[in-house]
């Protein structure tokens, strides 16, 4: 049995679709005309894979590296060709801190230098040249690829966080895996995704939504989760990509720059302060908005988050009793 619900906006549907415990992951269906793939409770856009050849995968590597260096600290992003000099200085410093940052440094080398092999045996493959899997450099790819994946572990988010593991896992994978696995595998991840999304999106609803200053922002707030769950689910070279860009974004400033009705009744609840309040919302729009462009859930920094949050809401039980001695 399927309960569908059914949301409008801007001449588009969205359908969130909630199945019963026999839904199994990988189902397909059609939806309003779009193909959806169902992985852990979430309804997802499907796009079939590309042929698996050294080609797609060269292509498939360097999209994720791309989206990588995107999302991380600056300064990392150095060119293979120095793999050799940043090794020795992530090797000679003794400054724990310093050496975290060569450290990433060195991950971002390794990858790099993988990725340069990686396009030199896809142009042997187009000149006629079969490259089979127990290739030296393929094995040296791997090792690189692998290297790169330990020293990920030092490397920051640039909210500076966390360093999200699970980005420098995904080129790993990509080389290991037939890209049809990868496929399967990220849609498990967007919906892991989605569900963070859902998370922080319920949270910063729930605080605000009895609060007579802020009414319909909770409807807003869980608006902007939906637009943010369309934009993971497609890709940047969808021709939708536009209009879900857009929406995602006007949807999280209808949240940022929402106006509070000093004017109101307010309850004998205890109410946080609207400065704590403004923060909570910017702070919440922004979490989602990173775990929406990674496509990886934030959970260090969701949690961090959320008991920011409780911070805010204690202080106001506190100023409240305060008031009333």
């Amino acid at each position: 049995m399927l309960l569908c619900f059914f949301m409008e906006n801007s001449n588009k549907v969205s359908v969130d679709l909630i199945m019963n415990e026999t839904t199994e992951n990988g189902f397909r269906k059609k939806i309003n005309g779009v193909t959806k793939v169902y992985y852990e409770g979430y309804w997802i856009k499907y796009y079939k894979p590309p042929a698996d050849n050294l080609s797609a995968k060269k292509s498939l590597i360097h999209s994720l590296t791309r989206r990588l260096f995107n999302h991380m600290e600056h300064g990392i992003n150095i060119p293979g060709k120095l793999l050799d000099d940043v090794r020795a200085a992530y090797e000679a410093e003794h400054d724990p801190r310093k050496k975290r940052v060569k450290g990433a440094m060195l991950a971002g080398a390794l990858f790099n230098r993988a990725a340069d092999i990686f396009t030199h045996l896809v142009e042997l493959e187009a000149s006629g040249v079969e490259i089979l899997p127990e290739n030296d450099l393929m094995h040296t790819c791997g090792l690189c690829l692998r290297e790169a994946l330990e020293f990920g572990k030092l490397v920051k988010h640039r909210n500076g966080d966390e360093g999200i593991d699970e980005l420098w896992g995904e080129p790993f994978k990509a080389f290991i895996m037939s890209i049809d696995d990868f496929y399967k595998s990220r849609y498990i991840k967007i919906a892991m995704t989605m569900k963070n999304i859902d998370q922080a999106a319920a949270y910063m609803a729930g605080c605000i939504k009895n609060d007579p200053r802020f009414p319909g922002l909770d409807l807003l707030i869980l608006d902007y989760a939906k637009f943010a769950r369309c934009k993971t689910e497609t890709l940047r070279t969808d021709d939708d990509i536009f209009d879900v860009w857009s929406d995602f974004v006007v949807a999280g400033e209808e949240v940022t720059n929402f106006t509070p009705e000093h004017s109101a009744t307010l309850s004998d609840d205890p109410l946080i302060d609207v400065i704590d309040i403004k923060y909570m919302l910017k702070a919440g729009v922004r979490l989602i908005a990173f775990i929406t462009r990674a496509r990886t859930p934030m959970p260090k920094s969701t949690e961090i988050y959320l008991s920011e949050c409780e911070r805010f809401k204690t202080r106001a039980c506190w100023n409240n009793n305060r008031g009333s001695l």
